[in-house]
């Protein structure tokens, strides 16, 4: 079965730039010099590179990961801005299936996107967490944050965290859309995604996502595979597994639709297709202005970039394929009683994929922007890490995409802020900061009351200036399993399982490979709680709330 992996570093600045309805771009008319306008899509592109597949990819397809570099791209956090860092995307591979429908009708994607026909296969089912801003984000403070995010039912809703979805609403997923476990008792997981300790700038984070059968399959109605997708982290003070995407969470959608075709067709079944990566450039706020002669001017939100002393910026390292030999299989058979696993990945099932790139290209509206290649090119340095190199003889400090662009004819031409005119008023105007958003509330009934908490609530205050409340759950109690009509015998079996977990797997030893080159990035330590005694093991941390600290 073909399978491919697709690694994802998302610099999100949507596809249409700051030019509204103005399609004379040289000459906007005279006498209106300094009339500045606005728009939040400003520039478009990829900043990209390649990964080579294993030779066999159909066993290379139950697990994937890299190291990824963690650092604030601008200084001050800015609204209606959003740029996703080095994540991932993952989909169900169903190459076998060349023209029936995968997403049914009445989904978003079936009904609202055509073009992705005659199968619907890349909008089905993903998993594409990863580093990031985000337009929706509640609470900003300046460094990127990490972030889970899957997409079950063919873009009708997404799931970031154990309890809401990807920032779209303030309240709780409804019980039956819930889908991730929380695994770690040692690591909180807030809506508003984790935030890091200090200035992490050019820092790594080890992210990988691994299939792991923490219960066996069904032929239920519906029919569900074993594959519960696992993200592990590793940081210099957590490593290992923080939640799992429940394997239900992928079948549900044959039932709920009553599609039988897609039966098998989920992530809890297939194997995972993933490929090469990039940054793709979505949500960037522009202005836009002209001076007394009629010429077009925009500018861009200071984007920074770390360089070291060699005039390189590393963005991802470690790009690695797994087969069920790396994790799965020691995991199933300790699982089913068997020698207790480290839960490291073993290295017999891991296949290091070797890295190309190649030039970007930018536009702004569809029309090409030139002269940032004279800035900075996209490079694959020594020990197969990927980045960039800075031409403009930038070292040892941060290296900045342009900011200013001449409009000229069908190009806009990158400047320097001395060529921009005065009149403009593009020198002084500034990007207007983000403001704080309402609390995300959980419902105290439902999946997240019965059975309930066993422990708690408490409160954490966080780095983004939020404050937490979280509360103890026995594992099987906590409210994403609440939906599913498991019996006393399955709920139990995992309960144990989970466990010996705990109790084997501790949250400073390696699970990925080491990193190659750099240091690993650190987590706001306000994350990390102590299970309170009597809880130590079986029992998870679920958030419940998220508010402004500062309110």
């Amino acid at each position: 079965m073909k399978t491919s992996l697709l690694v994802i570093l998302i610099l999100t600045i949507l596809p249409w730039a700051c030019e509204g309805r103005q399609n004379n771009s040289n000459n906007a008319g005279k006498g209106q010099a300094g009339v500045v306008t606005s728009s939040s899509r400003g520039l478009h592109g990829y900043i990209s590179y390649s990964a080579t597949r294993p030779p066999d990819r159909a066993t290379y397809s139950a697990g994937m990961g890299f190291y990824a570099a963690v650092w604030p791209l601008i200084d001050k956090p800015i609204a209606r801005f959003q740029i996703g860092l080095p994540s991932a995307w993952i989909s169900p591979d169903n190459s076998d299936n060349k023209d029936k429908p995968l997403a049914p009708i009445g989904t978003h994607a079936r009904d609202n996107w055509p073009e992705r026909g005659p199968t619907w296969s890349s909008v089905f089912q993903t998993v594409e967490g990863g580093l990031g801003y985000w337009a929706r984000n509640h609470f900003r403070y300046g460094p990127p944050k990490f972030s889970l995010n899957a997409t079950p039912q063919c873009y009708d809703y997404e799931i970031g965290s154990p309890g809401w979805s990807f920032f779209y609403s303030n309240k709780a997923l409804p019980d039956n859309r819930l889908g991730i476990a929380q695994l770690s008792n040692r690591l909180l997981i807030p809506p508003d995604a984790l935030p890091f300790e200090g200035n992490p700038n050019g820092k790594f984070l080890g992210i990988t996502y691994m299939a792991l059968p923490f219960t066996e399959p069904t032929t239920g109605d519906p029919p569900t595979g074993d594959q519960a997708w696992t993200c592990f982290l590793s940081a210099a003070n957590f490593k290992g597994p923080m939640a799992y995407y429940i394997p239900e969470t992928w079948s549900k959608i044959g039932k709920l639709f009553n599609y039988p075709f897609i039966y098998g067709r989920g992530l809890d079944a297939r194997p995972g297709r993933m490929g090469g990566g990039a940054m793709e450039i979505n949500t960037v706020p522009c202005f836009r202005s002209q001076d007394s002669k009629g010429v077009v001017y925009s500018k861009l939100p200071r984007l920074q970039f770390p360089v070291d002393d060699k005039g390189r910026t590393l963005l991802v390292q470690n790009v690695t394929y797994y087969s069920k030999a790396s994790l799965y299989d020691a995991f199933k058979a300790w699982r089913d009683g068997g020698p207790a696993c480290s839960g490291k990945f073993d290295e017999k099932g891991a296949f290091r994929s070797r890295l190309s790139t190649r030039t970007p290209r930018f536009d702004q509206g569809g029309k090409r922007i030139t002269g940032v290649d004279k800035i900075f090119d996209t490079k694959i340095f020594e020990s197969n890490v990927w980045g960039l190199e800075w031409h403009d003889g930038t070292t040892n400090a941060n290296g900045y995409f342009p900011q200013y662009f001449k409009h000229v004819g069908d190009e806009r031409v990158s400047v320097s802020a001395a060529d921009v005119p005065t009149e403009t008023q593009l020198l002084t105007r500034e990007f207007r900061i983000a403001s704080r958003g309402a609390p995300y509330t959980s419902p105290t009934g439902g999946a997240w009351g019965n059975p309930g908490p066993k422990s708690g609530p408490y409160k954490v205050d966080l780095a983004d200036g939020s404050t937490v409340t979280y509360s103890w759950y026995r594992f099987v109690d906590q409210p994403s399993f609440q939906q599913y009509n498991w019996s006393e015998e399955k709920k139990a079996k995992l309960q144990s399982f989970v466990e010996k977990i705990h109790t084997n797997w501790p949250i400073d030893r390696d699970y990925m490979a080491p990193l190659s080159s750099g240091t690993l990035a650190t987590f706001d330590p306000a994350l990390l709680v102590t299970p309170p005694e009597g809880l130590e093991v079986g029992y998870v941390p679920i958030v419940t709330h998220q508010e402004d600290a500062r309110s």
